[in-house]
């Protein structure tokens, strides 16, 4: 098999993390790192491991064969609505459904919750390209800034209605 070959869903095993093992701390550095590369520093929106283990936030990682494929989390803005964070893909991983994965289980676990609407933030750059296009494949389409983000050149809110 090719080992760049998309792998399905049920291939990926998604736990709720307690941010502890190295693996996931040097995937969220890396991830943190990216976002001051791409992003100007006054404008980066990723959240610090510290931040991510507050209670209003739930952290996942996804594996595959023991290695980490994939981390995303989900915080939880009160009034029914969620919004998606730190979703990073391993390098290993990218282009292999492991981001896709991690999606669809946030959003799953949205509907159990309750929630009627999920937002996000992402770059609106070229490096960000990809990530624009899983979410809009799952529904997600371009929204007015929310919470505390602004309008700007470099970031693009996106939000899903959940039925």
């Amino acid at each position: 098999m090719d080992e760049r070959a998309s792998l399905p869903r049920a291939e990926f095993h998604i736990v709720e993390d307690n941010l502890q093992g190295a693996e996931v701390i040097a995937l969220l550095q890396q991830h943190l790192d990216e976002m001051f590369q791409y992003t100007p520093p006054d404008l980066v929106h990723a959240m610090p491991i510290e931040r991510l283990r507050q209670p209003d936030v739930t952290f996942y990682s996804a594996w595959h064969d023991g290695e980490l494929a994939v981390v995303g989390a989900l915080k939880d803005l009160g009034n029914g609505k969620g919004e998606l964070k730190s979703m990073r893909a391993a390098d290993a991983f990218r282009g292999r459904s492991a981001g896709e994965a991690m999606l669809l289980h946030l959003v799953e676990v949205a509907h159990l919750r309750g929630y009627k609407w999920l937002g996000l933030e992402t770059g609106r750059t070229e490096p960000f390209h990809p990530a624009q296009h899983l979410y809009r494949k799952h529904g997600f389409a371009e929204c007015e800034p929310f919470g505390d983000y602004l309008p700007g050149d470099f970031s693009i809110c996106m939000s899903l209605e959940l039925e």
